[in-house]
């Protein structure tokens, strides 16, 4: 049976926009490369404060890293 992975969160968009390796993020909020790589592939979820300290860390508002539920008209 196939996986499906459903994106939660723009990580990897953002990351790729500016530029910035996951290695690189991975070292700025103290995790792993395969805990981070987890995130940015939406294999997890962050919980909302490592959502916040990357953020932070990318200097962006927090809701550019997620996905919203609401449709736009």
């Amino acid at each position: 049976m196939p996986t499906i992975l459903v994106t939660m969160n723009r990580i990897k968009e953002v990351l790729k926009q500016k530029g910035i390796k996951q290695i690189w993020l991975a070292d700025k909020l103290g995790k792993s490369y395969n805990m981070v790589n987890g995130y940015v592939q939406n294999r997890k979820q962050p919980r909302l404060g490592i959502l916040m300290s990357i953020a932070e860390i990318l200097q962006i508002d927090v809701k550019e890293l997620i996905i919203s539920n609401k449709e736009t008209k």
